[in-house]
């Protein structure tokens, strides 16, 4: 970065045009480019969030980036492994901030008083000009803090703010570290909290003089303390670190879980609950229970559970998950055999949006919204549901696992419990999409869940007929029509013409069978990808059966009880 000595220097170094940076610096200027929101906060006070727009947020994660992959750079070449900051740090977080003070006899928490506004302009500014390892010159350092600060500070919602705040308070965290092991002591800091430990027992006679040294350490390098937050927690009491409890082991507060437990039950028998007296959001509450389950998962071995061997937290998220995805689903929600399935059936609606609005529209911008979810399979749903990454068989463990009751999912309260439990029926169908390989004389996925669902001679033949019946509850099956009477069966690449099949990408052909990959042939991957990127000009006339059946069964879907 030494070497940036012009604004051209500098635009290019980021990855950005030199016109885009001179419109954001001195035409638009930069603090025209933000939107404050009041965020409220525990204690009833509100927290400021600065949100950048469009055009400054991409600017702002390029520059985040290149400081962040040069400041690792300089870390890994001058041997710098500090271990105290845990706030925004890759591989840290708040779970590895409070492992350091696990089962200690004395815990201190301080917190930094305006942690970001304590960082101004020109703060940023010298930082890069005088430090050892920047020395930028005095106009790239002006630039560097012209995009990073907003109304003179750095702003608490820009992604380059957590970075630069983590790479000015390094020479406070090496003085404050000095006066730690003068004391005997542990510190480390998650942004603006600092949390000090230690089991030496004559520490509290030390106490005093001890905070009164870290006092004059953060005054000096520019912060203030806040003293309502200062905090000396015994072992015999509750020791807190960053929110979680590290008497013993690392865990989540009782009374966030039952709390968080008390949302949910309200959630489903009321329709809605509260978080500080104000209507929650589903996504709040799935945060709450992610978290929970973040720390349950770090403390126990799961290498050899499923969702048949759960404890009791790990339940409550699974029942959650539930509800949330197949119950309370706030889209029709399409679920396919495999991931590249998607990629061919957003393509075909983006083609023929202008037939199916129930499905899919398109802005004056010339963006698409999407009006169903297609279902993304997550290592959740493998842990907690025992839905596989990909394949058929996810499916068909979505039906006997979530919606009815067998000897092994007893305990499980499934989309038919929850419809008896909110007295309500579901939001939005659920559709299963299949090769269309029903009377194969092979063992294929679809004739294989017809006959674990038991359908009878009159539901398959309306499966023939219409593409798709209901299962049960608010789930449907669907697939794709025959394109030609001699066919038995049929994959969804099928529906494709054949000058798309035989397209050519770097002298290799496509290929569904994944044996002859790397040998003159491509995948279903690459593919899928062809397909999307060049949906305007294939021919997905084959998908129009299929786009209409869904689209059937969601108009149907109000009446169809």
């Amino acid at each position: 970065m030494k070497n940036i000595k012009t604004r051209n220097d500098f635009a290019k170094f980021i990855g950005v045009k030199l016109q885009t940076l001179t419109y954001l610096l001195y035409i638009k200027k930069i603090d025209n480019c933000y939107n404050t929101l009041e965020i409220p906060k525990k204690n009833g006070d509100t927290r400021t969030i600065c949100v950048p727009n469009k055009n400054l947020k991409k600017v702002q994660k390029k520059l985040y980036n290149k400081l962040s992959t040069y400041y690792d750079e300089i870390k890994t070449q001058n041997n710098f492994t500090s271990k105290i900051s845990h706030g925004f740090e890759k591989n840290r977080s708040i779970v590895t901030n409070a492992e350091v003070h696990k089962n200690k006899r004395y815990v201190v928490n301080l917190d930094l008083l305006v942690f970001f506004p304590s960082i101004n302009f020109g703060r940023v500014r010298s930082y890069f000009i005088k430090n050892n390892y920047f020395e930028i010159n005095d106009d790239i350092a002006t630039i560097l803090a012209q995009l990073t600060c907003y109304k003179g500070t750095l702003p608490q919602g820009a992604s380059t703010s957590p970075l630069i705040a983590n790479m000015i308070c390094n020479i406070m965290d090496i003085r404050i570290l000095k006066i730690a092991k003068k004391y005997r002591l542990d510190y480390t800091r998650y942004a603006d909290d600092l949390t000090f430990s230690t089991n030496n027992k004559y520490f509290l006679n030390d106490y005093d003089k001890f905070l009164e040294d870290i006092k004059n350490i953060i005054h000096r390098s520019g912060f203030e303390l806040n003293s309502k937050k200062t905090r000396l927690l015994f072992s015999n009491s509750r020791q807190e670190v960053t929110g979680l409890v590290v008497n013993k082991k690392i865990s989540v507060p009782k009374e966030h879980y039952k709390n968080t437990r008390a949302m949910a039950h309200s959630l489903y028998k009321n329709g809605y609950f509260l978080i500080d007296n104000e209507v929650g959001t589903i996504e709040q509450l799935e945060g709450r229970f992610s978290f929970i389950n973040q720390i349950n998962l770090y403390n126990i071995d799961n290498k050899k559970k499923n969702m048949w061997h759960l404890n009791s937290k790990e339940k409550q998220y699974q029942k959650f998950m539930i509800y949330k995805t197949f119950y309370a689903n706030e889209k029709p929600l399409i679920i396919t055999e495999g991931k590249t399935d998607v990629l061919y059936i957003k393509a075909a609606l983006k083609k023929y949006y202008k037939y199916f609005p129930n499905l899919i529209t398109k802005k004056d911008n010339g963006n698409f919204v999407f009006h169903v979810n297609f279902f993304k399979r997550k290592q959740k749903h493998s842990y907690y549901l025992n839905l596989v990454k990909d394949g058929a068989d996810t499916i068909k463990n979505i039906y006997s696992n979530c919606y009815i009751k067998t000897k092994n999912n007893k305990n499980i309260t499934t989309v038919h419990d929850f419809k008896k439990l909110c007295g309500e029926r579901e939001t939005n169908p659920v559709i299963l999409i299949f090769d269309n390989e029903m009377v194969s004389n092979k063992d294929r996925p679809l004739k294989k869940f017809l006959n674990e669902i038991k359908v009878n001679a009159s539901q398959k033949d309306k499966l023939k007929e219409n593409l798709y019946i209901n299962i049960c509850d608010n789930l449907y099956l669907c697939t794709y029509q025959l394109n030609n009477k001699e066919a038995c069966e049929i994959e969804i690449e099928d529906l494709f013409p054949a000058d798309v099949l035989e397209h050519e990408i770097n002298g290799r052909k496509f290929s569904k069978k994944d044996s002859t990959h790397d040998n003159g042939f491509y995948g279903k991957n690459e593919f899928s990808q062809y397909v999307y990127s060049n949906y305007e000009s294939i021919d997905f006339s084959n998908f129009i059966s299929l786009l209409s059946a869904i689209n059937e069964i969601i108009e149907l879907y109000p009446n169809n009880i």
